[in-house]
């Protein structure tokens, strides 16, 4: 894939944050838009805001933290007689704070949205695009998928197995010409107030902050979605979008395990004190 002139890009969780910037990024380069989420109302109003720059978006309305619900997308899709040319999974969510401070619901939620529904979408879309011989896979992990990180133990987890499968995907389908990437972002001024509980908000954007070291609380949205769909363009393995983000893929190889984990639980520690 040389440009996203006239692809048809589906995006997950496209009502707000990453993914509204990437929808709308992607709109700016000619792509048609296939737009996910659970809020209509937001989707309609991101469709609206493509259409004002001349391109086109499809809504379909789906809670991917559902059971079943890559499956009904699917469906969804095919019913509009659409085809897929590049599926960017967007969607997901976390929590920050002690491992029992939630309940066994949440994390499932979480994992079924961050992992269950993310593979079911690549099982559902990718063969098709081996059988039209192009296509591509964008998953959205995280600067948390290459550390163990306490208080956000589930979530790291998960986006963790997002990086793995992506550059696992990416070997299998070389000789498909379709291609994967994972784009791993630190953290975004969106996301904050959807991924921390809200005792723990501020003090996390103050960790996270001093971790960086570069006095910034988080990129913005708009910078990862450049820094993402150029990389994609340009055919790398993967990406961390952001000043300063990509230390937490270097640590691991200069530190031991038992070293990074102390490393990570010292510097989020602090953040779980009401």
């Amino acid at each position: 894939m040389k440009s996203y002139k006239n692809k048809f890009v589906l995006v997950t969780g496209a009502s707000g944050g990453i993914g509204k910037a990437l929808a709308i990024d992607l709109a700016s380069r000619g792509a048609e838009l296939l737009l996910t989420a659970r809020s209509k109302e937001q989707l309609e109003a991101v469709a609206m805001e493509i259409e004002e720059k001349g391109s086109k978006a499809h809504i379909f309305i789906e809670d991917l933290a559902q059971a079943g619900s890559g499956k009904r997308l699917h469906q969804q899709v095919i019913a509009a007689d659409l085809n897929v040319d590049l599926l960017i999974n967007n969607a997901g969510y976390g929590r920050w704070g002690r491992f029992g401070e939630f309940q066994r619901d949440d994390y499932a939620a979480m994992i079924q949205l961050n992992i269950t529904s993310l593979t079911d979408l690549c099982h559902l879309f990718m063969p098709d695009m081996v059988d039209k011989g192009e296509g591509g896979v964008i998953n959205i992990g995280s600067s948390a998928s290459f550390l163990p990180v306490p208080y956000a133990s589930v979530y790291s987890s998960t986006k963790a197995y997002v990086l793995m499968l992506s550059e696992a995907l990416r070997y299998e389908y070389a000789s498909s010409n379709v291609r994967v990437m994972a784009s791993c972002p630190g953290a975004t001024d969106s996301n904050f107030r959807n991924t921390a509980s809200e005792k723990s908000s501020e003090k996390l954007k103050q960790r996270i902050s001093q971790l960086k070291g570069d006095g910034q609380v988080g990129d913005t949205c708009e910078r990862v979605s450049q820094e993402t769909l150029d990389a994609f363009l340009q055919n790398k393995h993967y990406i961390v979008p952001g000043k300063g983000n990509s230390k937490f893929a270097f640590l691991p190889r200069i530190l031991s395990r038992a070293k990074v984990l102390k490393f990570t639980g010292d510097a989020f520690k602090k953040h779980t004190a009401s």
